[in-house]
C-alpha cells in the first residue's frame, strides 16, 4: 500500500493546506496511505521544504526506510525513534538493536541482524541529510550525569533493601562507558564517583 504512494506529491499537496482527507479524495488515494505519510513526515521532522529537491524514491525512502523490495521480510524498526534514543547516554546501536530483536521476538516476527541494522539506520541518517548525532573528537570529553533508573538492593542476612544510583559517564566519540553505583546523590558521592571514573578510564580529558 504505502510503497505505491506518491510520497512527494502528499508532502507538496499539504504544504498547501489540503487535509488528509482532501489529497485522498483529489489525488484517488487510501486515506491510510496518505495519513501513514503524513505520520512518518512528522516523526522524521521534516516538512515540503526539506523534500523539494529530492526525486519521488528519495522522499519516500527517507519516510520509510529499508522498505524495499528486500527488506520487506523483516520488521523494521522505528528509525525516527533510534535516531532519538541514540542522543541519550550510554544508548548504543547494540543495546537498540537487541531491544528491537526482543520485541519482534515476544511478537513472533522476524527481525534483522545487527549488521543490516547499523547499515539501515546509517542509509536513514545520510538521507536525513544530518551527522549521525553530533561529532565528537577521540579523548575530547566525557559526559556524566546521574541515570533515571535506580536499582533496589537487599541485603542477603536482613533482607533489608535500599536505593542505589547509578552515577554515569561515557566518552561519546567510542560510546565507552562507565557506571558507579551510589547509596545516594551527595556532593562527596558525586565526587568519588568521578575517582572511580578516572581511574577505570585511565585518564582525563580536556573537557567534562
Amino acid at each position: 500500500m504505502v510503497r505505491k504512494i506518491q510520497a512527494k506529491l502528499v508532502l507538496r499537496l499539504h504544504a498547501q493546506g489540503l487535509s488528509g482527507r482532501a489529497i485522498a479524495r483529489s489525488q484517488g488515494m487510501s486515506r491510510r496511505s496518505v495519513s501513514d505519510v503524513l505520520d512518518a513526515a512528522r516523526a522524521v521532522g521534516v516538512g515540503w521544504d526539506d523534500v523539494v529537491g529530492k526525486t519521488d524514491g528519495e522522499v519516500y525512502a527517507l519516510l520509510f526506510p529499508g522498505r524495499g523490495e528486500r527488506e520487506s521480510v523483516y520488521e523494521q524498526p522505528d528509525w525516527a525513534r533510534v535516531h532519538r534514543e541514540l542522543a541519550r547516554v550510554g544508548v548504543t546501536l547494540r543495546i537498540l538493536h537487541g531491544e528491537y530483536a526482543d520485541g519482534c521476538r515476544r511478537t513472533g516476527k522476524p527481525h534483522m541482524g545487527y549488521d543490516r541494522f547499523c547499515k539501515l539506520y546509517a542509509a536513514y541518517v545520510q538521507k536525513l541529510g544530518v551527522t549521525s548525532r553530533v561529532e565528537h573528537k577521540a579523548g575530547r570529553t566525557i559526559e556524566v550525569d546521574w541515570a533515571g533508573k535506580t536499582l533496589r538492593i537487599v541485603d542477603p542476612v536482613t533482607g533489608d533493601s535500599s536505593t542505589a544510583y547509578l552515577f554515569v559517564a561515557v566518552l561519546p566519540f567510542s560510546r565507552y562507558a562507565f557506571v558507579e553505583p551510589t547509596l545516594d546523590m551527595a556532593q562527596n558521592s558525586w565526587l568519588r564517583a568521578h575517582v572511580a571514573m578516572y581511574e577505570w578510564f585511565g585518564g582525563s580529558t580536556p573537557r567534562l
